[in-house]
């Protein structure tokens, strides 16, 4: 994880944080507004993870983002819990809109991306890209040979970053049965790799 995205998501587990979806909550519409900033970086980030790129462009996983802003936005004055579930609730808001997407452009969800640049690198040569775009390729390929919830549960813990409580929040397990997940599906990918690939 690049150290924007690692700072994106300490903030989000923050006491600060925790305190804008308080206020949020009972309708501060500024600290709604700074909510929204905050977790929107979040959120693209889930959905380029989850959606990928169709063609060189994130437009249709940057859409699905906003679809889920608005969505949040919506439910933030009926979200009655702790502050501190606030973000797997967010997740789980996402992983039914990126279902959504999938189900209307009827296509497979096995089309993640393993990893989300933070921007383009202007100072990478041609040779790099090139050898960026392989790995890339190669990191969907392994994915795709995960069962959807090893994927989603890799995604949240390794991409997004949530912890195994916020994780299981997310989607309807326990801790310990997203732990079990997640090394399962890291044996898997082990597995799944000739010595020649290991990096």
């Amino acid at each position: 994880m690049s150290s924007d995205a690692t700072e994106i998501f300490a903030r989000l587990k923050s006491a600060a944080f925790h305190e804008l979806v308080t206020s949020s909550m009972q309708g501060d519409q500024e600290a709604v507004a700074t909510l929204f900033t905050w977790i929107r970086p979040a959120i693209v980030r889930y959905c380029r993870s989850r959606i990928g790129r169709s063609g060189s462009a994130y437009s249709s996983a940057d859409d699905v983002a906003q679809e889920i802003c608005m969505a949040v936005l919506g439910a933030i004055s009926r979200y009655g819990d702790e502050p501190e579930s606030f973000l797997p609730f967010v997740y789980g808001i996402a992983a039914h809109k990126v279902a959504d997407h999938y189900r209307r452009a009827g296509r497979d969800r096995s089309d993640p991306a393993a990893d989300v640049p933070d921007g383009i690198d202007l100072g990478a040569s041609p040779e790099q890209q090139i050898m960026a775009a392989d790995l890339r390729e190669r990191l969907e390929r392994l994915l795709a040979t995960l069962a959807p919830r090893q994927r989603e549960i890799l995604v949240l813990r390794l991409i997004v970053g949530l912890s195994a409580q916020e994780t299981a929040t997310a989607v309807g397990l326990t801790p310990t049965a997203v732990r079990v997940t997640q090394h399962r599906a890291l044996a898997k990918l082990r597995g799944a790799l000739t010595p020649a690939e290991w990096v």
